[in-house]
């Protein structure tokens, strides 16, 4: 009798099993703490957001969405752990990481347990035209560095001092490099290049006293938006009448929160068009702030549509298919603003909006929008 108990329990566990598929488990892995955490945060959110939709219109052929996160804390050590835990939670594809510092611990990490990595922001010149395990929805270094060479040149600035954080040595050094070759060979020079360690003892003063020695016409930053806030605090103490600006790396709502009056004048580059009213970036936006109750910054945008590729790519995946197959396979893809198409190496084009801080707001410089790849060499 008890047998017969035993397995009418089984069996009934059994049924009650039958027609429920397991998730579709998507990777998360960022930035969510220590400095510029910021990036990481935001594109969480976008990334959220993007699956939460998804799930609301029936998943992926009637399987839910499954979101799991992992912190990087912007630490190699941690940052390769976390990638085993995802690796562990049997994750189909993972959505990041979102500094190239990072990328290089992270990146073969997944790819020896076979999984795809989608990053949102990666530009540095490390990662471009190689085919492994990694596909990107932004730009290079090389291509956004010389867009800014021919913007502050043209701007009048001849003899430019660059402050670069080595912490994030993967994106700052290749940056740095793709600019000075295209400055450069415009008939600028740099004055100085000093490099510094992000923390919270840093000294900034020092640091923008080193890049006045050679009596630039401009200070330039390549740093996250924590940095070059404080940097640009020192430069208005130090040098007020020396125009500023940064890369795209600090290009977030923290860079004025934190910066204020500091950074007024400052030049950015923007890898979308926040002023966009279209109906499909309005929604977004919309929907953004309802969920956050914030605007959605460059990494929600960029982590929102590489979320957006990952599930299409998934929906139309063959059986026995790589998930990068089916990501090639299946593009171009209509992201929020440009469409995003990839070659065979995972790389991808992106258009660029120049901005220029003012009144406390990114306000976009009146130039043509250039062209992706446009300074491309």
């Amino acid at each position: 009798m008890f047998v017969r108990c035993l397995l009418v329990i089984v069996l009934g566990l059994l049924l009650s099993g039958c027609g429920r598929e397991e998730p579709i488990r998507i990777g998360f892995i960022g930035g969510l703490s220590d400095r510029n955490s910021d990036v990481g945060q935001s594109g969480q959110k976008g990334v959220i957001l993007a699956i939460e939709q998804a799930n609301r219109t029936g998943g992926i052929h009637g399987r839910r969405i499954e979101l799991v996160s992992r912190d990087d804390a912007q630490d190699r050590e941690t940052s390769v752990r976390s990638a085993r835990e995802l690796a562990e939670a049997k994750v189909t594809a993972v959505i990041g990481p979102f500094t190239s510092g990072v990328a290089a611990a992270v990146v073969p990490t997944l790819a020896y347990h076979g999984i795809l990595a989608v990053s949102p922001t990666l530009t540095s010149m490390d990662f471009y035209g190689k085919d492994d395990n990694l596909v990107r929805i932004n730009r290079s270094t090389r291509d956004n560095a010389g867009d800014y060479a021919k913007v502050l040149y043209g701007r009048g600035q001849r003899r430019i001092a660059i402050a670069f954080d080595v912490r994030n040595r993967s994106f700052t050094e290749s940056w740095l490099a793709e600019f000075r070759h295209a400055f450069v060979a415009l008939g600028g020079r740099l004055v100085a290049e000093v490099a510094y360690e992000s923390a919270a003892n840093a000294d900034f003063a020092g640091v923008v006293t080193s890049m006045l020695v050679g009596g630039p016409d401009g200070l330039f930053f390549i740093s996250g938006a924590l940095d070059v806030a404080r940097l640009a605090q020192q430069a208005r103490r130090l040098a007020p009448a020396l125009p500023l600006g940064a890369s795209e790396w600090a290009a977030t709502e923290q860079l004025i929160e934190l910066g204020g009056q500091m950074v007024e004048g400052l030049v950015i580059v923007q890898n979308y068009d926040r002023y966009d009213e279209s109906v499909r970036f309005r929604q977004f936006r919309e929907a953004y702030f309802k969920r956050f109750q914030m605007n959605p910054g460059y990494s929600a945008v960029s982590a929102y549509d590489a979320a957006s590729v990952l599930l299409q790519a998934l929906a139309r995946r063959q059986d026995g298919e790589s998930v990068k197959a089916a990501v090639l396979r299946h593009g171009p893809y209509q992201g929020l603003q440009q469409q995003i198409r990839f070659d065979a190496n995972g790389d991808t084009p992106r258009q660029v909006f120049f901005a220029e801080v003012r009144d406390g707001r990114f306000a976009r410089i009146p130039l043509t929008p250039l062209k992706p790849g446009a300074a491309g060499r």
